[in-house]
């Protein structure tokens, strides 16, 4: 899927104004006057709200699809190295467009719109694979424990790192994103450990 510079502009204007006053606050007409644009010509870009919405999952998705495939061609290393490969090169992607967390981590957006959930949920699919390929070849090069399933070690990293986001925006972006996030993910290493 490519997007226009346009598109791309809209969609970060969209998520800039999710961030500071919630997804109620976004219409076209506002959106419009943030980026200077008449209602008309943005709607040449796009349909309405759901479907700004939709490419700015799909844009934030290739963006996550291209870094994991770079990441996981590092078959090599130890798999407790490659998870943190990862998650730094999340937290860091999070750091640079911190509002792109009031718009993937919010249920509330996608609560009654089946197009936006299904795509938030395939985010969180392909997040998921990755992971449980890496906790997976962990644990058959004995690395990682086999007390619990891929799949439970899978949840638990998820659902600690996520926790790891919201406590960082939840402070106004005031802790350390980085080291919190390696400080959650080695404790939680440590406890995989054979």
């Amino acid at each position: 899927m490519n997007f226009s510079a346009r598109q791309i502009e809209i969609m970060e204007a969209a998520t800039q104004r999710i961030d500071k006053y919630g997804i109620q606050e976004l219409t076209i007409k506002s959106l419009a006057a943030d980026i200077n644009l008449s209602e008309a010509a943005l709607y040449r870009h796009f349909k309405g709200k759901n479907e700004i919405m939709l490419g700015l999952l799909n844009y934030f998705i290739l963006g996550m699809k291209e870094r994991l495939n770079v990441l996981m061609q590092n078959t090599n290393q130890p798999s407790a190295d490659v998870l943190k490969s990862i998650f730094n090169n999340q937290l860091n992607t999070f750091m640079k467009n911190p509002a792109i967390i009031s718009v993937i981590f919010s249920e509330g957006i996608f609560q009654f719109n089946k197009d936006l959930a299904n795509k938030v949920s395939s985010m969180m699919n392909l997040m998921q694979a990755n992971i449980e390929k890496v906790v997976k070849k962990g644990q058959e090069d004995g690395d990682f424990n086999t007390l619990l399933s891929t799949s439970s070690i899978t949840t638990i990293i998820m659902g600690s790192m996520r926790m790891v986001v919201l406590k960082w925006k939840l402070s106004g972006h005031k802790s350390d994103l980085i080291k919190d996030g390696n400080s959650v993910l080695n404790g939680l290493l440590k406890m995989l450990e054979k």
